[in-house]
């Protein structure tokens, strides 16, 4: 017997059935209420309502678990590349050697922007920041780019479009803002690489490949690519909802990351980082101050609002920010400030109590500074990481046989009938 759950409403008692996932995860399918109760539910913020059914990415905070259709999150960023878990996320398999190369090829015959872009670049205030740009940019290329009828088989043009030209536009926003002449892509290089490249080499000084650095940025976008219904993720859905094309649905979605409570986390890092260093680099009082429950200080890159234990990717990109900066032998007071508050963290007895642990976040942050991202570019890179995880949950979207264009309701708290009075009588 299926398995229902009986709500009582006003004496009278009404059933609704219970949907399971895969991995056990279980939910009250209440699509049905409003029609018969002329209740609706009261959630803010959306954290106990299920808005879609998803086959992409499995997450427990509980246990810290994060898998990709399937695949755990530690196995591909020790064996995959950025461009392979791309292919994962938006096709549902790993590719075998035809199909990677194939988007491979796809990725570079995109990687160009058209040149007149180049114009709205150098238009844009200098104080202008990246997200902004980036935003706007995207949801130009509609207008570059016309989009394309969608592949269910395969990725599609305009997928790989964006997920390259996106790394180009930010590569060449930079150079731009700094007044130097734009890098164009490489077809030798990987996509990883070839970003590097862009944004750092020049005539005057060329750029020394590090195969450790373009694995750790493989690893960094990697950890981003997906991580469920979150704020922009959900951006690109409910845009998406409304059948707009799939460049406006991403621009939404970057526009939904820039915000410091989602993908500006890894630059509050630095910024807080900085503030630690201008009072003196006093770790024991910043500590001290994070612990006190009357002070509303709180330190930035600790703790997770899902995951109740270690964020799974925090370990791994911790591994990776270790050998960093073994190799490049960084001297940064920031960077010493980092560690040295992490090792504080990670045995104190409160923040061990409150699940406070050090998340992707903090590392992330540490790790860029230490590549020579700027810090403004930061939120940045978790977009173009992110991409391929709004364009597979955009498609996914798109092919539910139970859309619907989105449509909160709402408790209405305002005035009652209020009847207009003339401007004569106020």
């Amino acid at each position: 017997m299926a398995e229902s759950v009986k709500v009582i409403i006003e004496g009278k008692t009404y059933e609704f059935p219970v949907v399971t996932g895969t991995e056990g995860e279980k939910a009250v399918d209440i699509r049905k209420l409003r029609q018969l109760t002329g209740y609706i539910t009261y959630d803010p913020g959306y954290a106990n309502t299920g808005s879609c059914t998803s086959s992409i990415t499995y997450m427990d905070g509980e246990q810290g678990i994060l898998r990709y259709r399937g695949i755990p999150i530690e196995q591909l960023a020790e064996h995959s590349s950025f461009v392979e878990t791309s292919y994962l996320l938006i096709n549902g398999m790993l590719p075998n050697f035809a199909e990677l190369q194939m988007m491979k090829v796809q990725l570079n015959d995109a990687s160009l922007v058209h040149e007149d872009m180049q114009i709205f670049f150098q238009n844009f205030p200098r104080s202008s920041h990246p997200m902004g740009i980036l935003s706007a940019m995207v949801n130009a290329l509609r207008s570059f780019y016309p989009e394309l009828p969608i592949s269910d088989g395969s990725t599609t043009q305009d997928m790989m479009r964006i997920l390259s030209k996106v790394r180009t536009m930010a590569a060449m926003s930079y150079k731009i803002s700094r007044g130097h002449k734009v890098v164009y892509p490489r077809q030798d290089l990987t996509y990883c690489a070839n970003f590097l490249n862009m944004m750092f080499n020049s005539p005057v000084k060329p750029y020394d490949l590090d195969d450790d650095v373009v694995k750790a940025l493989n690893v960094f976008w990697i950890l981003h690519a997906d991580h469920e219904q979150n704020c922009s993720t959900t951006a690109v859905r409910v845009v998406g909802s409304g059948k707009v094309n799939i460049y406006a649905s991403i621009s939404a979605g970057i526009s939904a990351l820039w915000g410091p409570l989602h993908g500006g986390a890894n630059q509050a890092v630095i910024n807080m980082l900085t503030h630690i260093l201008n009072d003196g680099g006093n770790i024991a009082h910043i500590i001290a101050r994070a612990k006190d429950k009357d002070d509303p200080y709180r330190l930035s890159g600790f703790g997770h609002r899902v995951y109740k234990t270690y964020d799974p990717r925090s370990k791994i990109i911790k591994k990776v920010c270790d050998k960093v900066l073994r190799k490049l032998h960084i001297s940064d007071p920031l960077l010493d400030i980092a560690q040295k508050l992490e090792e504080v963290a990670v045995k104190d007895p409160y923040f061990i109590d409150h699940n406070l642990y050090p998340n992707v976040d903090f590392y992330s942050g540490i790790l860029l500074r230490a590549i020579g991202i700027p810090t403004n570019m930061f939120t940045v890179m978790f977009a173009i990481g992110r991409l391929p995880g709004w364009i597979a949950q955009w498609k996914e979207s798109r092919n539910d046989p139970d859309w619907k264009i989105s449509r909160p309701r709402q408790i209405y708290t305002g005035n009652t009938k209020n009847d207009y009075i003339p401007i004569d009588q106020r």
